[in-house]
């Protein structure tokens, strides 16, 4: 139960940091606020690795494999997910992505390392995954208007690569003797090598534009710190004790805690998503307890 409990977790840190980096992307772009935050983390990750823990010894195929996830699962997979925002909004974007990563993971995992999975378990994700469509569906309807296949190759894209990185995270971890911090650290940093190269391709803006440089950089750090350092932390403690596919497909209920955040900061929820939502949270159990 304790990847479970981690990938929950990671999905509430999602769910709190996505408000906080809605405001912030008034002032960076999302190249920029990828860079930054993933500095920043890989900074406050390298103190926690070279002061507090004990050295780690890995070869270099496990280096290799790592830093393919981070350049894979965060540096692509990202930058797909931000193309997509912009040709078919966050709706289908979440719709395509968060329907397909949970499935495509589950596929990868059974094939790669033949991790394979229960009814139960399959039973709890198609729940997840029903609940979590409808409530995009509900919460945003006018944005099923939008078209374009571009958009929709690059939300599948997206998929692809956080089901890639997820799968050779879960490989590492359970294979090598590896602390998630060190592991998170290493991931990061293979996630800034292309998050830096299209920086540089794409010639974008490094700073944010903004009338209060100290409230700006304050706020973004105590987002990334929640959003970035303890998510990614939790993220890999989740794919070092738990089912690939189960821990993506909990990350997905991100969804539903936005919502319940919104509820408790005194936003209406119709009764729709309320339902949806609660029905989520059955297969949320079905992972946790009954699988």
């Amino acid at each position: 139960m304790t990847g479970e409990i981690a990938a929950l977790t990671t999905a509430l840190c999602w769910a709190i940091a996505a408000r906080l980096f809605r405001l912030l992307g008034r002032s960076f772009s999302p190249l920029a606020m990828n860079f930054w935050k993933g500095s920043i983390s890989i900074v406050l990750l390298s103190i926690a690795t070279q002061f507090f823990l004990p050295s780690v010894s890995l070869p270099p195929s496990a280096w290799y494999w790592l830093l393919l996830s981070g350049a894979i699962g965060i540096g692509l997979g990202d930058t797909f997910f931000f193309q997509a925002l912009n040709k078919i909004g966050d709706a289908q974007t979440m719709l395509v992505a968060e329907t397909l990563a949970p499935i495509v993971t589950a596929l990868l995992a059974m094939a790669w390392i033949g991790e394979w999975l229960s009814w139960q378990q399959w039973l709890g994700i198609a729940v997840v995954i029903v609940s979590v469509d409808m409530i995009v569906k509900l919460q945003k309807r006018s944005a099923l208007e939008l078209f374009s296949l571009s958009g929709y190759v690059f939300a599948a894209l997206a998929a692809l690569c956080q089901a890639v990185g997820a799968v050779i995270s879960r490989d590492i971890l359970v294979s090598y003797e590896l602390d998630a911090f060190n592991a998170s650290q290493i991931r990061l940093i293979g996630g800034l090598v292309i998050i830096t190269s299209l920086m540089l391709v794409m010639k974008q803006r490094w700073l944010p534009e903004t009338v209060n440089a100290i409230r700006t950089w304050g706020l973004f750090f105590a987002t990334t710190l929640i959003g970035t350092v303890v998510a990614i932390y939790l993220q890999m403690v989740a794919f070092s004790a738990t089912k690939a596919a189960v821990v993506q497909t909990l990350f997905a209920s991100s969804v539903v805690l936005s919502l319940g955040l919104a509820w408790l900061l005194g936003e209406r929820v119709s009764r729709a998503t309320l339902i949806w939502s609660l029905i989520a949270l059955v297969g949320v159990a079905i992972l946790v307890w009954l699988a």
